[in-house]
């Protein structure tokens, strides 16, 4: 049998899509309560807010009863000081834990021992030790996956897409300039197709002065430079090379770009810019393109359709209609596989493993900064 190409994956996604819509006609919209009341719950919020008939946050556990009647005003969903109290009450597929790091173990526990499937936020724990004690606890238990959205994000599976057409040849070198640690781990691995491989890191840190006009606050109302620490980091996993650069606070400083860069044996592709050699003599240049409604004289909603290469769609938008960014999209997408995980027994979005993989990768290139020595990772308990 022919191996499947980009067309044949996108109409069985759409297909995916179309049976887990059916089979939630059935069984009503996924089901989904959060612990914790942080800046990063309010992206389950709007989720459930934005696609009601797809999904329902039944409520919000948090630690104070302050807390509790800023939730039920300002989110208009039930709110809670009590796990017990809440789970008594509500009906739910999953549970979502958008705690501090430092407590994030023991919340994931507690869920697990009364026999609760579990999207924990990341990073699922904070050091090595405590990634080794969480997988030796609830390991085993299958309940736990790990909202990394980076490698559901619409530009990233078109990527991915596109390289599993062969079009760059055999992957063998990833750079990132973009998001933090785990996050940028996780594309990285995702890029070169990494599983559990061992790793040989090096890195370095500098001081760079440089505006930094942004934050979760807001714009600030100055733009004096400020020092910022640039890590500089190379991965070797036995000859698949993945570098990461990341600038404090990149992610919100519009004067620092977010770049992605792959290549392989027979090409490049540099962001959405793809340059290939399929024979002698034959370069050729294309590009992945966003097709966007509601530009120009288009007179739909602003909203991504889909993304393609000029000859194949990549990706299809399962949200289209719906005005997400792309960050809810990755988060709605993972919230949704979750739940046909749970429900009909599906692939595993983005299992614990994988996710303590992430974090061990990045807590290597942290200590490799800091030592200026190179740090190999071993094998752990979570690669198998």
């Amino acid at each position: 049998m022919p191996a499947a190409g980009p067309d044949d994956q996108a109409l069985r996604q759409a297909q995916g899509s179309d049976a887990l819509r059916q089979a939630q006609g059935s069984l009503g919209p996924i089901r989904y309560g959060v612990i914790g009341s942080g800046w990063r719950t309010q992206a389950f919020v709007r989720i459930a807010e934005r696609l009601p008939e797809r999904f329902t946050l039944e409520g919000v556990v948090t630690r104070s009863e302050a807390r509790v009647d800023e939730i039920v005003e300002s989110w208009q969903v039930p709110a809670y000081t009590d796990l017990g109290r809440f789970l008594d009450r509500h009906p739910i597929d999953f549970m979502i834990t958008s705690t501090p790091v430092a407590v994030t173990p023991e919340v994931i526990k507690d869920l697990v021992g009364r026999g609760i499937p579990v999207v924990a936020e990341t990073p699922p724990a904070r050091d090595v030790e405590s990634l080794r004690d969480l997988w030796a606890a609830v390991g085993d238990s299958g309940l736990v996956q790990v909202a990394e959205q980076y490698p559901f994000h619409p530009g990233n599976l078109a990527r991915r897409a596109l390289l599993d057409t062969g079009a760059v040849g055999d992957v063998t070198w990833a750079y990132i300039s973009s998001t933090q640690t785990y996050h940028a781990v996780a594309i990285l691995r995702q890029m070169l197709g990494i599983g559990f491989e061992e790793a040989a890191i090096s890195a370095r840190s500098f001081t760079q002065r440089m505006v930094d006009p942004q934050s979760r606050a807001g714009w600030a109302d100055h733009i004096d430079p400020v020092d910022r620490t640039m890590t500089l980091a190379s991965l070797d996993f036995d000859g698949r090379v993945a570098v990461y650069d990341y600038t404090d606070n990149q992610v919100r400083n519009p004067v620092r770009g977010n770049r992605l860069i792959v290549r392989g044996t027979h090409g490049e592709l540099a962001d959405d810019h793809l340059v290939r050699l399929p024979a002698p003599r034959t370069p050729l240049e294309s590009d992945l393109r966003r097709w966007q409604t509601g530009q120009y004289l288009n007179f739909e909603v602003p909203d991504l359709y889909q993304i393609g290469d000029g000859q194949r769609v990549l990706y299809t938008n399962p949200y289209f209609g719906h005005t997400l960014p792309d960050e809810d999209i990755a988060v709605a997408d993972l919230l949704e596989r979750t739940g046909h995980w749970v429900r009909d027994g599906a692939e595993p979005p983005y299992p614990l493993a994988q996710a303590s993989q992430d974090q061990l990768l990045a807590l290597a290139i942290r200590e490799s900064a800091e030592s200026g020595e190179i740090v190999r990772t071993v094998q752990e308990p979570w690669q198998i």
